[in-house]
Formats: C-alpha cells, sequence, structure tokens
C-alpha cells in the first residue's frame, strides 16, 4: 500500500506543481505540505478533503488508503458512497448529496472582460544624457607587501 506522503506527490507530478504550489491551490500552508511530504506528520482530514475538493476527479479512496484507480474516471463502476462507511473517521460526518446540489444555480460563474476591449498603453521613455566634465588624475598610490607605499602626482 502507497504511503500518503507517495500519493500526494503522485498528485504534484501529474499536476506538474512543485510543494508550495501544491499546498496554495489547496489553501494550505507550505510548512503543512513540507511535513507531509517528509513523512514527520500526516494529513489533516481536512488537508485530505481539500485534495479532494480541488482535485475532483482524484478517486478519495485511493486517496486515503492507496486501493483502486488514482483518478476517478479509471476507476471500477463500484460507488464511493457505499464504501466510505468503511472508514470510521468519515462515517459520522459523510454525506451524500442529492441531484439538485449539481445545478447551475449554485454555481459561482464570473464573466471575464474580454481582452480586445482593453486599449493598450503605449510607454514612451526619454533617455537624456548629460555630459560631465573631463576628470585628471590627481594622484596615484601604489602599495607594497612590505607595507610600504609610493606617491605619484602628475606634472601640470
Amino acid at each position: 500500500m502507497n504511503e500518503i506522503r507517495d500519493r500526494f506527490k503522485m498528485i504534484m507530478e501529474r499536476e506538474g506543481l512543485a510543494a508550495g504550489a501544491f499546498a496554495e491551490s489547496i489553501g494550505a500552508s507550505q510548512a503543512t505540505i513540507s511535513h507531509i511530504l517528509s513523512g514527520r506528520n500526516n494529513p489533516s482530514v481536512e488537508i485530505m478533503l481539500r485534495v479532494h475538493q480541488r482535485y475532483e476527479d482524484i478517486n478519495l479512496e485511493w486517496l486515503l488508503t492507496g486501493k483502486g484507480n488514482m483518478s476517478n474516471s479509471q476507476e471500477s463502476t463500484q460507488p464511493l458512497s457505499n464504501s466510505i462507511r468503511d472508514y470510521p473517521l468519515f462515517a459520522e460526518n459523510a454525506k451524500n448529496p442529492d441531484a439538485s446540489t449539481n445545478c447551475a444555480e449554485n454555481r459561482k460563474e464570473t464573466l471575464l472582460e474580454s481582452t480586445a476591449k482593453r486599449e493598450k498603453s503605449t510607454v514612451h521613455q526619454e533617455i537624456i544624457y548629460k555630459e560631465r566634465p573631463p576628470r585628471k588624475i590627481t594622484e596615484i598610490r601604489i602599495f607594497f607587501d612590505d607595507n610600504t607605499y609610493e606617491t605619484f602626482k602628475p606634472a601640470n
């Protein structure tokens, strides 16, 4: 059976995410994910549910136990709602949503502005060259390894 950290790594690999980006995608701290991936801590129920909510195609049974396929699109015809009762951790909080929760009125969608409507502003940049007066050498000092030095001054 795969360890939970291996399953998290598989999800991150599939999504092409580093640990920080994965943590941000599920709304968790980087430290939390780092501790899970290092094996220091096991994920909380909240973290597991956040992963499942963010990546809905992930098979919850696979995420919890490592059994079955990673993706729901590949899983067998056995409904997950029947097997979730086998896990006492979730049995008391299990909810069987009815079909009405998927209707369009519960979805929140925001229409984005068309990019064609936006005007592009032109940036004007002006470079000003200021001529500095010529500099003259007034003194040259050469330091030696015996802590002595010589000074040279140009003749004017």
